[in-house]
């Protein structure tokens, strides 16, 4: 009897659990990335800020992304990517978000939107969505990004 009543509770348990990636797709203002598997090397000279922590790039090459990835080093062995668009309004030519310090700021006029990079929660401003995030790891001297 014990064991059924644990079977159920552990079952009861794990259905009910979401995964984080569902609220990406529920923003309604950024749509899906493609970045699929994006690699950065670390011996590149435009990437040597990530080789020390608070390091800090914003990476806004062809790679899949809306608006660029931000990549942040938070202690050489735990890394950061999000998206560079403000999850709060529709991509436009201003909704590139601009990164100093922790915060990530809004560019449009009257607009105060402001993110916390480490948290990806709003700061400032208005909207109910934090910052997408991408995976990131590292192998080596190479960080992979994924979304």
């Amino acid at each position: 009897m014990n064991k059924i009543v644990f079977l159920i509770v552990v079952y009861l348990l794990v259905t009910s659990c979401k995964s984080d990636d569902d609220n990406r797709d529920q923003n309604p203002f950024l749509p899906p990335s493609a970045i699929g598997s994006y690699q950065i090397n670390l011996n590149l000279p435009q990437f040597n800020p990530l080789k020390f922590p608070s390091g800090f790039v914003e990476d806004t090459s062809d790679n899949g992304s809306i608006r660029g990835i931000g990549i942040f080093n938070a202690n050489d062995t735990q890394y950061i990517a999000f998206e560079l668009s403000d999850p709060n309004l529709t991509p436009s030519a201003c909704s590139r978000l601009s990164v100093k310090g922790f915060i990530a700021s809004c560019n449009c006029d009257g607009c105060d939107n402001e993110y916390d990079i480490l948290t990806g929660q709003p700061t400032k401003g208005g909207g109910q969505y934090g910052l997408r995030f991408y995976n990131i790891r590292r192998e080596g001297n190479v960080l992979i990004i994924t979304d």
